[in-house]
C-alpha cells in the first residue's frame, strides 16, 4: 500500500506538509554513498496531493500514518508512558537528538555518516509480513521544530520493481531504495511539520523515512516506542 495519512481537517495537514522528490548522496563526507535524501525543492502540498494521501476505513493500522498529541510525561519516566497511550506492551527505543539544520538526522552509529531516508528493522519481516510490523510513535520533546519525512512507495512495491523474479523470497531494504533511486525512479517525499509536544505514528518498517531539522535553527530531542495502536487510540492533530 502506498503512503496513507489519516485526517478529518486537510486544510490542517496541508497546513504542515510539503512535498519534494528524492535524490542520491555521492562524495558528501556527511553522508553514505548513495544515500537517498529529498531534494530540498519543497513545495506546498496541492489539494489534490492531500486527497490521495487520505486513509480509507480499510487501511491496515499496521500500514497507517497519524499525526497525534501524545500524552505529556509531567515528569515521569518516558519509558513508563506506555501504560498511557494505548500499548502497555509498547517498547521504549529511548531518544535522539538533532542538531539545527539537518537534512536527516539518523547517523550510522559504526561511522557517524548519516544514512538519509531509510526502513526500520525492529521487527525482521519478509516481503509477504512486511505489512505487518510494528509501528513507531514519537514525540517531540522539543525545543524546536522538526519533520517526520515519508516516502510516497512503499517497501513491497520498491521491492517488486528492484528483484522482479525472486521479491517473494526478499526481506525488502534500504537498499533496495537506493538502488531503486540511483535507477533514476522517481520517489516523493512527504515531510509533516512537528512542534514541540507533537508526534506521530508512522510504519517505519514499511515506509522509507528519517527525521529532518532542515532550516531550523533550534535542536530537538525525539522520543521513540515501537508498539501497536489501532487507529485513532491518540488524538490526531489534523
Amino acid at each position: 500500500m502506498p503512503l496513507h495519512v489519516a485526517f478529518t481537517d486537510r486544510g490542517g495537514l496541508r497546513g504542515r506538509c510539503d512535498v519534494a522528490a528524492v535524490r542520491t548522496v555521492i562524495g558528501d563526507p556527511a553522508f553514505e554513498d548513495g544515500a537517498v535524501v529529498p531534494s530540498g525543492l519543497w513545495q506546498p502540498l496541492s489539494e489534490s496531493a492531500a486527497q490521495a494521501l487520505n486513509a480509507p476505513p480499510w487501511t491496515p493500522p499496521s500500514t497507517l500514518v497519524e499525526i497525534v498529541r501524545p500524552p505529556a510525561p509531567n515528569g515521569g519516566k518516558l519509558e513508563d508512558l506506555a501504560q498511557q497511550i494505548g500499548d502497555e506492551q509498547a517498547q521504549y527505543l529511548g531518544q535522539a537528538l538533532a542538531k539545527p539544520d539537518m537534512i536527516t538526522t539518523t547517523e550510522n552509529y559504526q561511522d557517524g555518516r548519516l544514512i538519509g531516508l531509510h526502513l526500520d528493522n525492529w521487527d525482521k519481516l519478509n516481503y509477504g509480513q512486511k505489512t505487518t510490523g510494528r509501528r513507531r510513535l514519537a514525540l517531540n520533546l522539543g525545543p524546536g521544530t522538526r519533520y517526520i519525512l515519508l516516502g510516497a512507495l512503499d517497501a513491497q512495491a520498491v521491492c517488486r520493481a528492484v528483484h522482479p523474479e525472486d521479491y517473494a523470497y526478499r526481506c525488502p531494504s534500504t537498499d533496495d531504495y537506493r538502488a531503486h533511486v540511483a535507477a533514476g525512479h522517481p520517489i516523493r517525499c512527504i515531510r509533516i511539520r512537528l512542534a514541540p509536544g507533537e508526534g506521530y505514528i508512522a510504519p517505519t518498517e514499511y515506509l522509507l523515512h528519517d527525521g529532518s531539522t532542515d532550516n531550523q535553527d533550534q535542536p530537538s530531542a525525539m522520543a521513540f516506542w515501537l508498539g501497536r495502536w489501532q487507529r485513532g487510540t491518540l488524538p490526531s492533530l489534523v
